[in-house]
């Protein structure tokens, strides 16, 4: 490993330090330790004996400032040394100043009671630090790692190779990346009835597209969570997420037919069961809309908000983002993020019957995730989005812009986080899965920009995948049993 490949990992490593303690610092647990330790930098004659219970969290994280704060002076001290980019030096610069303004902040929120301005200006000071590492971070790992091949956009590629093999109807769409299909593959019938049935009722099955379902489904449960905690009815959760589930579907299905002829250039669709003509276009939309309205007529029992925000996800997928943004826009990712945020709203309503804050804040969690987690899969089908004329972020701006667009989006996606603890009262349960699989995620990103490999997209892919699935899990379970 080379010098300026430790000097990126130190990098992410206080990148991840500061994050701790943010996260730590948003939420109430350390805000009520606070007030055990009213001395700084120790507590008087507390620490006479070990100490337990509040004062040991508050001088733990008081210990980790100090491992942290010497992390990042260590990691800027090497940089300018080093002879990194002068925006670089700059920013590690702004971090070491803002960090030794923190600590004085920290001291005398400590002494004056971690209440009011002082303790949110700690917290402001903490996300800028943040910021200006990451930045260093995204920066030299752009310097260091970006090639003049990988600042080109792929630009549109034209269906002339040779037809792909059709893959089976039980292989993910997530398939291995092939060449262009000419011709639209042809399924294989089987003769009997009870394997032609199985054959049609696994490719409607396929129209309601069921590997967004879990993760949605989650979404709406920690929006369900956070609005109820543990007096959450079943009925509730039930007629919710059951209406969520047919949502997804008749999204889906309207997803299918509106990009039939699209999916028939590009390898990783073209054996959906529309594109194929195994189900036929009337059916399909058929389909779709019993789909919508079993979706609405279980999210009206549960209360009209639900319902007019059910159908709003329904037509912003199936609509805006099918047909406006995909096609026309490279920004179609990130403003589509709407569409898995969604969820997190409807999961607030249904308990609340409003819109309320902690519910905003979780969604916008999803929406800064979205672009971190599905830039990966566009870099890792970039050709194929662009024999598809979709003007994804690798196709039109480049791998390398993807790249650093990914990170950026990660770094927000981890403050909104932390903001979500802040408003949402959560506790040490969602703080550690927070920073544990923020890390694991960072990590996968780095190792992204490192390898410039589809097997490095889709690890990074898979890490964002772990990363939100276990903060929803973390959410449900903090905001009900703790």
């Amino acid at each position: 490993m080379g010098s300026h490949e430790r000097f990126t990992w130190a990098l992410a490593a206080a990148v991840i330090g500061v994050y701790l303690l943010i996260v730590v610092g948003a939420t109430a647990t350390l805000t009520e330790a606070a007030a055990a330790c009213g001395s700084w930098p120790g507590c008087g004659g507390r620490l006479s004996a070990p100490p337990s219970g509040d004062l040991a969290i508050a001088m733990g994280h008081r210990l980790v400032a100090l491992v942290v704060g010497a992390t990042v002076l260590t990691v800027a001290v090497v940089g300018w040394l080093g002879g990194v980019a002068r925006r670089v030096r700059g920013a590690l610069a702004i971090a070491v100043v803002l960090y030794a303004v923190q600590v004085g902040i920290g001291a005398a929120t400590a002494t004056a009671g971690a209440v009011g301005t002082l303790s949110t200006l700690h917290l402001l000071f903490g996300t800028g630090i943040f910021g200006a590492l990451v930045l260093s971070l995204a920066w030299t790992l752009e310097a260091d790692t970006a090639t003049p091949e990988d600042r080109d956009p792929v630009g549109r590629v034209e269906d002339d190779a040779e037809p792909a093999e059709t893959p089976s109807p039980g292989e993910t769409d997530a398939a291995d990346e092939t060449d262009a299909v000419d011709e639209v593959p042809t399924p294989e019938i089987p003769e009997s009835a009870l394997g032609r049935a199985k054959l049609t009722a696994f490719a409607y099955f396929r129209l309601m597209k069921p590997r967004l379902m879990w993760l949605l489904c989650l979404v709406a449960s920690a929006g369900m969570a956070l609005a109820a905690g543990d007096d959450l009815a079943i009925r509730t959760i039930l007629l919710t997420l059951g209406g969520g589930v047919l949502a997804i579907g008749a999204s889906g299905t309207y997803n299918h037919v509106l990009e039939r002829d699209i999916d028939r250039k590009m390898a990783r669709t073209s054996d959906r069961p529309v594109a194929t003509h195994l189900v036929p276009v009337r059916n399909a939309l058929a389909f779709a809309g019993l789909l919508t309205v079993a979706s609405l007529a279980l999210f009206v029992q549960v209360n009209l908000l639900a319902a007019a925000l059910g159908l709003v996800a329904i037509l912003f997928y199936s609509v805006i983002y099918t047909l406006v943004l995909k096609p026309n826009t490279v920004q179609n990712t990130v403003i589509g993020g709407a569409a898995g945020a969604l969820p997190a709203m409807i999961g607030w309503a249904a308990v609340t019957g409003k819109v309320g804050l902690p519910g905003l804040a979780l969604a916008g969690v999803i929406f800064l995730w979205t672009p971190a987690h599905f830039y990966n899969l566009a870099l890792a089908y970039k050709e194929d989005y662009a024999r598809g004329g979709f003007p994804m972020m690798p196709v039109v701006r480049g791998e390398a812009v993807t790249r650093k667009h990914i990170l950026l989006y990660l770094a927000a996606t981890l403050l909104g986080a932390s903001a979500l603890s802040a408003v949402a009262d959560l506790g040490v349960l969602y703080a550690a899965t927070a920073v544990a699989f923020g890390a694991a995620f960072l990590w996968a990103v780095v190792r992204l920009h490192r390898e410039r490999t589809e097997g490095a997209a889709f690890r990074a892919f898979h890490a964002s995948n772990a990363y939100l699935g276990a903060l929803l899990i973390a959410i449900v379970v903090d905001a009900m049993a703790f």
